[in-house]
């Protein structure tokens, strides 16, 4: 990675943080705004960094989830459920 994608990142990630500590959904696009201000470039790369590091964690959290009900249902001797993701509409987020 350049030096803009990874200082765009570690802010991404920091912000996630903080997002999460707080509350505020809308923290991410604040700091954008703020980015955007002074660099435009920078500004999109941080925003695809949240997109990317917010969608790993639904993703993740989808899969184990699954991983869980699945090893439940084997330990009950049950057949493994099976992995229905969310729809694109994100109702199930």
């Amino acid at each position: 990675m350049g030096v803009v994608d990874d200082l765009a990142d570690r802010l991404a990630q920091d912000v996630i943080k903080a997002m999460d500590a707080l509350g505020d959904e809308n923290l991410a696009d604040q700091v954008a705004n703020v980015l955007g201000a002074s660099s435009p470039s920078s500004e999109e790369v941080f925003r695809a960094a949240v997109r990317i590091r917010l969608a790993e964690r639904r993703a993740r959290t989808f899969l184990n989830e699954h991983v869980k009900a699945a090893l439940e249902a084997k330990k009950a001797g049950k057949a493994i459920p099976q992995a229905i993701a969310p729809t694109s509409d994100n109702e199930n987020l």
